[in-house]
């Protein structure tokens, strides 16, 4: 048992209204709200109506005016451009002010979109900022993505406005941005006014007659103070890739945003003003929003900006690194970042060379934390690891083990408890209420808690639709699993990934939990593939340690052996298959979806989220050679 996380997880569910109008004494308003919650017309819920605030006071001038100026607000760290710089507080509202003063003089006004497509440098923080400051509603597309869908971004948006650099770079290469920005330009119907270009260091690039220097834009511009904004109006759009093709642009509003993020850094993290806090993510997801940039900084602490990867910039020693040169208290990461350093370090020999004697917790989420990588991250750190699950339509944890809290025990697997707000439950496929333990769909009772998606951008119909309809009363989150009868939540795989094996329904989350335990087996992925006498059978992908030394199809006959064992025959497990990579979106998702059709032989759409397309030729070539595909 765990008193204070019961006694404030049932005061959320029973009375919503009381427990956020408490949480919002804790920001900053110009003007109070009239009411807590406006649920008039569901599924559209909006917290804190009429209330004025603003996102960049919140994270920066409140801090200034209450004496901590002085604070370093933000610590840069780009091992691939040997830069490190830090910024204090009051240094980020003197940038801050004077580019939104810029934009201002630009003819940005309230609620007019800007895009963001810049890597992990200070001033992509600065810009969004900016916009928050103004009023401007920014969406941040990752630095590097194709043309055509950061087209398909400022046609949906209808941007005025591009802030761009000049280029990005990645382990032993440079990604110029220019003929990429140029491009999507063409491509757009809705053109963008102007695009702001800061130029790197040592990669400046010629300028077209549309683009304009940062230093120029900035030239002649004043420091503004922040605009009053109500708090439903949209602070950013942040787009995913919608299964139609067409992006979807999750909407966050202000005030709720504020509200939830500046709570959560207490009772979710256990983060206090002042302590240093890093978020080893990118600010193109959902992550880098919530908490490398606005959740740090509206709670007073100091955040990590890194330029760079876990593994290659320039070791699998970076991340210990950064936490014992800054005295890190918490990092946040993908499972996927912590597999790549035990792949290529699997006894934890970088690890050594740094004294971590400061850290006190890692957070996973982002893709499934498998318990082989919990452990191993455990054994090493001899820290709690801890595996939460939300989603970028929440924008904030849906369950974890809140440190803030008091830990409870840890289940290897789960992805805590429902964390206060989110009244979490299963449904099977008739809407009827699943038994403990029994999988099915996992959704949330409406109204979402402040900080979640009150709509899709310019698509209200296709938001009720998507997410509000299926269950009446309940937002559809698309993954599936189970809570248990201590409460705790198994996110077992997205709906989509549940395999039909003649006629059982099967989880691939589980069968990648087992082959994750195998000794040789660095990470895995587990997809259904097409088969005319069971409709689907599992086909599993398995990258090996450094320095396994093991045969390939020694270690693929063990897989298959753990699975029968644990699963038995009705999974029908016969193929696995040694890889050299696993396909993944930037942010460290697998790209299960995408090997299934290259498997199944039928076509398929390049993600615009890969980190390597090479990867899926790879894929193809080892599946050709194992016997899985014909040529």
């Amino acid at each position: 048992m765990n008193n204070k996380y019961d006694n404030l997880y049932k005061a959320s569910i029973a009375n919503p209204e009381k427990f956020w109008d408490e949480a919002a004494k804790d920001v900053k308003w110009f003007s109070p709200y009239k009411k807590v919650l406006d649920n008039s017309n569901p599924p559209f819920y909006r917290w804190f109506p009429e209330g004025k605030i603003n996102t960049c006071f919140n994270a920066i001038d409140r801090h200034v005016e209450e004496g901590n100026g002085s604070r370093l607000a933000i610590i840069y760290d780009s091992p691939v451009s040997s830069k490190k710089i830090s910024f204090s507080y009051s240094e980020v509202k003197k940038i801050v002010s004077t580019f939104a003063g810029a934009l201002k003089d630009f003819g940005i006004k309230k609620n007019d979109r800007i895009i963001i497509y810049m890597p992990m440098i200070p001033e992509a923080v600065f810009a969004m900022l900016a916009c928050a400051r103004i009023g401007a509603v920014h969406s941040v597309v990752f630095g590097g993505f194709a043309a055509n869908e950061l087209a398909a971004r400022i046609n949906d948006s209808e941007a005025k406005l591009i802030i761009s650099a000049s280029c990005g770079f990645e382990p032993g290469r440079i990604i110029q941005y220019k003929p990429l920005l140029d491009e999507a330009i063409r491509l757009a119907t809705l053109k963008p006014k102007k695009c702001v270009i800061f130029q790197r260091e040592n990669n400046s690039v010629e300028l077209g007659v549309n683009d304009i220097s940062w230093q120029e834009f900035i030239k002649n511009a004043k420091e503004i103070d922040c605009e009053h904004m109500d708090a439903n109006d949209p602070a950013y759009i942040l787009y995913t890739s919608g299964t139609t093709g067409t992006p979807k642009g999750i909407v966050r509003d202000i005030g709720g945003h504020i509200v939830a993020l500046k709570w959560s850094m207490k009772n979710i993290y256990n983060i206090n003003p002042g302590d240093i806090w890093w978020s080893a993510s990118d600010i193109g997801w959902v992550v880098g929003h919530s908490y490398i940039v606005y959740g740090p900084l509206f709670h007073g602490c100091t955040t990590i900006l890194y330029e760079g990867k876990p593994v290659g910039t320039p070791d699998a020693g970076s991340f210990w690194r950064i936490i014992s040169e800054y005295k890190v208290k918490s990092l946040f990461t993908a499972p996927t970042a912590f597999r790549a350093i035990k792949k290529e370090d699997p006894e934890g020999k970088f690890f050594k060379k740094y004294d971590l004697s400061k850290f006190e917790i890692l957070f996973l989420a982002g893709e499934r934390a498998d318990p082989d990588t919990i452990k191993w991250a455990e054994n090493l750190l001899k820290k709690p690891v801890i595996d939460h699950w939300w989603q970028t339509e929440t924008g904030w944890a849906i369950s974890a083990n809140c440190a803030g809290l008091g830990l409870f025990k840890t289940k290897y697997g789960s992805a805590g408890k429902a964390v206060p707000g989110y009244n979490i439950q299963i449904l099977k496929p008739d809407a009827t209420q699943a038994k403990p333990s029994e999988m099915g769909d996992v959704v949330v009772k409406l109204p979402l808690p402040p900080g979640t998606f009150p709509t899709l951008w310019k698509a209200d119909k296709r938001y009720k639709e998507n997410y509000m309809d299926p269950y009446q009363g309940y937002y559809k989150t698309y993954d599936a699993g189970h809570i248990d009868e201590d409460g705790y939540v198994w996110i077992m795989s997205r709906t989509d990934d549940i395999i039909n094996v003649a006629g059982h329904r099967l989880s691939t989350g589980s069968m990648e939990e087992i082959l994750s335990e195998n000794a040789s087996v660095a990470e895995c992925a587990v997809l259904g593939i097409a088969d005319n006498l069971k409709g689907q059978i599992p086909l599993g992908l398995i990258v090996l340690k450094s320095g396994v030394t093991k045969k390939p199809e020694d270690i693929s006959k063990e897989c298959i052996q753990m699975i029968r064992d644990k699963i038995g025959p009705v999974a029908a497990f016969k193929n696995v298959v040694v890889v050299k990579r696993l396909p993944k979106t930037r942010s460290g998702k697998i790209l299960r979806g995408t090997v299934g059709k290259i498997a199944d032989q039928v076509p398929y759409k390049m993600p615009a989220t890969i980190d390597d397309p090479t990867i899926l030729d790879e894929i193809k070539s080892s599946l050709i050679e194992s016997g899985i595909i014909k040529n």
